[in-house]
């Protein structure tokens, strides 16, 4: 018996402006992607050689009309285009198509809302979408009416989007002061975390580079890994323990992408901001993927727009077990490099003693002599430093460690040696 249930997988040509046809299909692999990770498929690509997007219709009035045949030839639902289109652009595509015309803000802030589990994540994926449809207001009239259902239609629902922008407005506001009290837990977190002495590392990394996997590998958590984009979207904090005994936190961020979304990165500027508030930053590569350098650049990029630099940088050069892995691949703005397997474990050992080293020299050599009375300040000398000597004698115990600078600050106010 068949189950006439089942919901049709929604089908999109794919379709970008590039001057550079080679860096067109790039595009469009990963739009693809996004499209199947969205639960849609992607049928014959469009490429339009043209040196930037048409201003009434994207991809030029005369294309726009070979598309629609195209659309009725193929039995597309809609056409997908692989950069933010301006109202105008969704309008005049809409009237000359006349079927679902969607862009990349709308499919990743779908697969966003997808994603999304936690409070947090849910408010910040909501207030990027109202604040996206607010702009687009006046071009998504007769789009919004052929949706329908499917992409572009989860998370705050589409009935009463084009009706009333004041309400749209209204909910974007409270929305907006949810985040700033979601911002204030975020930071009281983060202090307590950093009046521990504890280590933070940030994880980034282009999106399915492998982050969660690693994140799971290295502290034995259970984090969902997917082989999709953004399969994981909330951050998650877990504790490590390195060789040495040292301890640290690792924190895991969303995925970077090229062409991320203005109003994402607003919305989920707190919870990207995890990497300006670390020690150190472990960036996960895809070494197996054919467009790894372009992934790298992008990463930088959106520290460099989050405005987070100067911290050391390990590189992890993941899935160098995978066929066609480029283990040669160097990261030249890193600290560090080395190459890793997040899946076997293969170099985990290597990332670790990488991590290690770098912790090792942030923190400053300790030579004191503290009272008996100063338990607490010697058991924080054990935790989260690394102690090379230890002896009681008389007045105390004679300490020598590597530790870091606020605690050797502490010991050396509670010192009784010259």
């Amino acid at each position: 018996m068949h189950d006439n249930t089942a919901i049709k997988t929604e089908r999109y040509i794919p379709v970008v402006v590039s001057e550079n046809t080679e860096a067109g299909r790039v595009s469009l692999d990963e739009l693809s992607r996004l499209l199947e990770t969205a639960g849609a498929e992607a049928l014959e690509y469009v490429i339009q050689k043209l040196p930037s997007a048409d201003t009434a219709t994207y991809v030029g009035s005369g294309k726009a009309h070979e598309l629609k045949e195209m659309v009725e030839a193929l039995g597309a639902d809609g056409v997908i285009c692989d950069d933010e289109l301006t109202p105008a652009q969704m309008r005049n595509l809409s009237d000359i198509l006349e079927c679902k015309v969607l862009d990349r803000t709308m499919l990743i802030l779908d697969i966003f809302a997808k994603h999304a589990k936690t409070g947090e994540g849910k408010v910040q994926v909501e207030l990027a979408q109202l604040k996206y449809r607010a702009s687009h207001l006046t071009g998504l009239g007769k789009v919004l009416s052929r949706l329908g259902g499917g992409i572009g239609t989860r998370g705050p629902g589409e009935s009463k989007l084009e009706s009333d922008r004041r309400a749209i407005n209204h909910r974007i506001s409270v929305l907006s002061k949810d985040i700033k009290d979601m911002v204030k837990v975020r930071e009281t977190t983060r202090k307590k975390r950093s009046g521990d002495y504890i280590p933070t590392i940030a994880i980034v990394g282009y999106t399915n580079a492998g982050k969660s996997t690693l994140l799971n590998r290295l502290t034995g958590s259970e984090v969902l890994a997917e082989n999709k984009l953004f399969a994981t979207l909330d951050p998650t904090t877990r504790v490590c323990r390195l060789p040495e005994g040292q301890e640290f936190l690792f924190t895991d961020t969303v995925g970077f992408i090229s062409k991320l979304p203005h109003n994402l990165v607003d919305a989920f500027k707190s919870t990207l901001e995890e990497a300006k508030y670390a020690d150190y930053i472990l960036h996960v590569l895809d070494a197996s993927d054919p467009d790894a350098e372009l992934h790298r650049q992008v990463v930088y990029d959106t520290l460099a727009e989050l405005k987070i630099s100067g911290k050391p940088v390990i590189t992890a050069m993941n899935k160098t077990d995978e066929p066609g892995a480029d283990r040669s691949l160097k990261d030249l703005q890193a600290t560090v490099c080395v190459n890793i397997s997040a899946k076997t474990g293969a170099g985990i050992d290597d990332l670790l003693n990488a991590i290690e080293k770098i912790l090792r020299e942030s923190r400053e050599r300790l030579d004191v002599v503290l009272p008996y009375s100063e338990g607490g300040l010697l058991s924080q000398i054990r935790k989260y430093g690394r102690v090379v000597n230890e002896e009681y004698v008389e007045n105390g115990i004679r300490i020598s460690a590597f530790v870091p600078k606020n605690i050797k600050g502490l010991a050396e106010k509670a010192n009784l040696s010259d």
